[in-house]
């Protein structure tokens, strides 16, 4: 029965990603996810993508894509 044991609320990054657990227990629980983390998981998938680009044509041709993209946005 949890309703006798309190929530211990955490977060390793002065409140950007809160966790929380039960008292007494090491189990912990997403609350709510930061854009800081939200960011940090974003740039994992992008390193994940320009890796699998390295085997796969239609990535890599993808990717160029959005190179050439980017760079002609950004022109005057």
């Amino acid at each position: 029965m949890t309703e006798d044991r309190p929530y211990i609320y955490e977060s390793p990054d002065s409140g950007d990603t809160i966790y929380r657990r039960l008292a007494g227990s090491n189990q912990r629980e997403l609350v709510r996810e930061g854009p800081l983390r939200q960011k940090m998981l974003r740039n994992q998938q992008w390193q994940r993508i320009f890796q699998a680009a390295e085997t796969d044509p239609v990535l890599q041709e993808m990717l160029e894509q959005i190179e050439v993209y980017h760079r002609l946005k950004d022109q005057p």
